[in-house]
């Protein structure tokens, strides 16, 4: 006796990899926004830290600190960069 079988229809594969091009799209693009965010966050903080470093600390140079050693300062200079980064996170949403 000859068994006949039914294939699935050709359109279901070809529906599904157009679906997962349009997810790897939508990734793509929202891992170019989110690192578009991230560069643009990263340049927000480090000229705030830049203008309070000119702003509030006119007679030390914090840069200039850091490159002799001082660990105070180094760790004075990442908390200002963590706070700074907190705010722009916080403004952006």
């Amino acid at each position: 006796m000859v068994q006949y079988t039914l294939d699935p229809p050709m359109i279901i594969p070809t529906l599904a990899t157009a679906l997962d091009w349009d997810f790897a799209g939508a990734t793509a693009l929202i891992l170019l926004v989110r690192l578009v965010y991230a560069v643009v966050s990263i340049a927000i903080a480090i000229l705030v830290l830049k203008w309070i470093d000119h702003l509030l600390l006119k007679k030390i140079d914090l840069e200039e600190e850091i490159q002799k050693g001082n660990i105070a300062a180094a760790i004075f200079g990442s908390a200002l960069l963590l706070f700074i980064a907190l705010l722009i996170a916080m403004a952006l949403r």
